[in-house]
C-alpha cells in the first residue's frame, strides 16, 4: 500500500486574503436562466475564460456587488500542477442576474470550510493514522487477510454542511452515510481511537451525529457494479472474501477546498465473469445539499453490459418510487425508518440522467451483491455517466420524517441541478 501524505501547503487551501493591491480585476456576470430559485448553485469558470491571471502564485478573491466576500477556490482537475477552474457557490432568484468581482490576493486568511474530504491511512498494524491525499490498494490487502484496517472510516469520508458519506476503499466499494446534526466539518477525528489506530467510534450517537446506513452486502447509496447480460458482477468483494477482484485501486484527492471537494477512484484490472474492466469514478460534493455527485467511466466493455447504481433496501419493505422529474432527470427514492436498527426516518434517492436510464431491478436478498435496488443505465466505453445520490436524515432536519416533504426536496434539488447559468467574464 502506497500513500502520499498531505503537503503543508495544502492545509491552507481554505484560506483567502484582503491584500489586493495592484491586482487585476474581472467582472463576472452570472444569470439564472431558469424560473427556479437556486441555493448554493455552483459557478464554474474555466481558466481560459479569465484574463490578466497573475503569473506569480496568488489566491482568488470573489466579492459581490455589495462588497461581501464569496468563498472561492481554484481546482486542478487534471492534477498537472496548474489550476483549471475557478469554483464558488451562490444563491440566485429566478432569472436573476448577479455580478461578482474577481481579484487576486497575496496571502490567505481563514475561511470556515463547507465541504471537506478526510482520508486517513494506517500503514502498518502498529502505526498511527496519518492524513493522506492518495493511496494504492492491492488485491491481497483485504483487512481480513492482513489482520488490520488500513483506513480511517474504512476509506475516504466526504461531507458538506448537510451530510457525510464514506466509501469502503478496503475492497468492498460500498458507500455509507454519516448523518449530521451539525453544519460544521466533523470527519477529521471520526474513526480514530485514543491510541491513534483505526477504530469504529462512529456507530454510537455523538454530538455531530452517527453512522446511519445499514449497508450489508449491498453497494450502499450510489455505489456501482455491472449487469453483464443477466448476471450481476460486483465491483469489489465482501468482508467474507480473501482476494479482491480488482487488481489495483488507486485513490486521489483532486481538490479539497472550502466549497468544493473532489476525488478520484481508479479501478484497474476489475475481474468480472472472466472479463477485465477498467473503471474510474469521480466523486464530488459542494455545500447546501444532502447529496453528492458521481461520474463513472468504463473501458474494455464488449457491448452487453449495463451500469447498475445501488440504493440499499435492507431495512425497508416499501416499494421503490420512480419519478420522471423533467426531460433530463429521473429520480428513484425510498422513505422509511430504514436507518441502522430501523431507529430513524431516512430518505434515500438516486437522481439519474434520463437519456441513459433503462429502469431498475432488485438484487437477490442474499449473495455478494444483495439487498438493494439497482438503477440500470446505458454505458459505453470512455463515455462518462453522471448521477447524484441523496441521503436525508430526520435528525438533520426533522421535516424529513415526512415522505411528502422528502419527495418535494428531491424534486426541487433535481430542478436546481438541472438549471443552467449564463456566465460572462469581462
Amino acid at each position: 500500500m502506497n500513500r502520499k501524505l498531505i503537503p503543508a501547503c495544502l492545509l491552507f487551501a481554505g484560506f483567502i486574503s484582503c491584500n489586493t493591491s495592484n491586482s487585476p480585476v474581472n467582472t463576472i456576470t452570472v444569470t439564472n436562466d431558469s424560473s427556479v430559485s437556486l441555493n448554493d448553485k455552483p459557478v464554474i469558470i474555466n481558466r481560459q475564460a479569465l484574463a490578466n491571471i497573475p503569473q506569480e502564485n496568488r489566491f482568488p478573491l470573489v466579492t459581490t456587488s455589495t462588497g461581501d466576500t464569496i468563498a472561492a477556490q481554484l481546482d486542478d482537475i487534471d492534477r498537472d500542477g496548474k489550476w483549471d477552474q475557478l469554483f464558488f457557490v451562490a444563491d440566485f432568484k429566478p432569472e436573476e442576474e448577479r455580478k461578482f468581482q474577481l481579484s487576486w490576493i497575496n496571502a490567505p486568511i481563514k475561511l470556515n470550510p463547507r465541504s471537506h474530504i478526510r482520508f486517513g491511512v494506517r500503514q502498518t498494524m502498529d502505526s498511527h493514522v496519518e492524513p493522506a491525499i492518495s493511496d494504492t490498494f492491492y488485491a491481497d490487502q483485504l483487512p481480513g487477510v492482513i489482520g488490520y484496517q488500513h483506513y480511517q472510516t474504512d476509506g475516504p469520508t466526504w461531507e458538506n454542511d448537510k451530510a457525510g458519506f464514506r466509501l469502503y476503499l478496503d475492497g468492498r466499494n460500498s458507500i455509507d452515510v454519516f448523518g449530521k446534526k451539525v453544519s460544521y466539518i466533523t470527519s477529521d477525528s471520526i474513526g480514530i481511537g485514543k491510541d491513534g489506530h483505526t477504530e469504529n467510534n462512529y456507530s454510537d450517537m455523538k454530538d455531530w451525529g452517527t453512522d446511519i446506513l445499514a449497508v450489508g452486502n449491498s453497494v450502499g447509496i450510489g455505489g456501482v457494479s455491472l449487469l453483464i447480460k443477466d448476471s450481476l458482477a460486483r465491483l469489489g468483494v465482501t468482508e467474507q472474501d480473501s482476494l479482491n477482484n480488482v487488481d489495483t485501486t488507486i485513490f486521489n484527492i483532486v481538490s479539497n477546498g472550502p466549497v468544493h471537494s473532489l476525488m478520484e477512484f481508479d479501478y484497474r484490472g476489475w475481474k468480472a465473469l472472466n472479463r477485465n474492466y477498467h473503471a474510474t469514478m469521480n466523486t464530488s460534493i459542494w455545500p447546501g445539499m444532502y447529496a453528492f455527485q458521481n461520474t463513472v467511466s468504463l473501458q474494455n466493455l464488449t457491448g452487453d453490459e449495463t451500469l447498475v447504481v445501488g440504493l440499499v433496501n435492507s431495512n425497508t419493505t416499501r416499494p421503490l418510487k420512480e419519478i420522471f422529474i423533467n426531460d433530463k432527470w429521473v429520480a428513484l427514492l425510498t422513505h422509511d425508518q430504514q436507518s441502522v436498527n430501523k431507529t430513524w426516518w431516512l430518505g434515500l434517492a438516486l437522481i439519474l440522467p434520463k437519456e441513459d436510464y433503462l429502469g431498475y431491478m432488485e438484487a437477490p436478498r442474499q449473495g455478494k451483491l444483495s439487498t438493494t435496488f439497482l438503477a440500470k443505465l446505458k454505458v459505453k466505453n470512455d463515455q462518462p455517466v453522471t448521477y447524484y445520490a441523496v441521503a436525508a436524515w430526520e435528525l438533520s432536519n426533522e421535516q424529513f420524517k415526512d415522505e411528502a416533504y422528502f419527495t418535494d426536496y428531491v424534486h426541487n434539488l433535481t430542478e436546481q441541478l438541472a438549471a443552467g447559468l449564463k456566465i460572462t467574464v469581462n
